[in-house]
């Protein structure tokens, strides 16, 4: 939490937590946003785009979070899957807005 403060302390609008899930979970996240609660903390790594996992960290005081591979779903050609991927993005954006407090 040292370096979560200092961070602010020297402006950091909203930190990142990665890879949020080894670092603890959305726990991690709640027990940070007690003494905290003005740090903005976007968790990465471990966050998935189905609206029970974006619901926990949300609900665990997340800002906002990051994705990479688990939103970046590739199809049967190797390619980006582009509207798949337009899907999981407006379903994440849904799922993030329901559930912040």
């Amino acid at each position: 939490m040292t370096e979560i403060a200092r961070a602010h302390e020297l402006g950091v609008e909203v930190v990142k937590i990665f890879p949020a899930l080894q670092v603890g979970g959305p726990e991690f996240i709640k027990a940070v946003s007690g003494p905290m609660p003005y740090v903005s903390i976007m968790p990465t790594g471990g966050v998935s785009p189905d609206e029970e996992n974006i619901k926990q960290w949300i609900s665990a005081g997340a800002f906002c979070v990051g994705m990479g591979s688990n939103l970046m779903v590739k199809n049967a050609e190797g390619g980006f899957d582009l509207e798949k991927i337009s899907e999981l993005t407006k379903n994440c954006l849904h799922s993030v807005k329901k559930y912040r407090k």
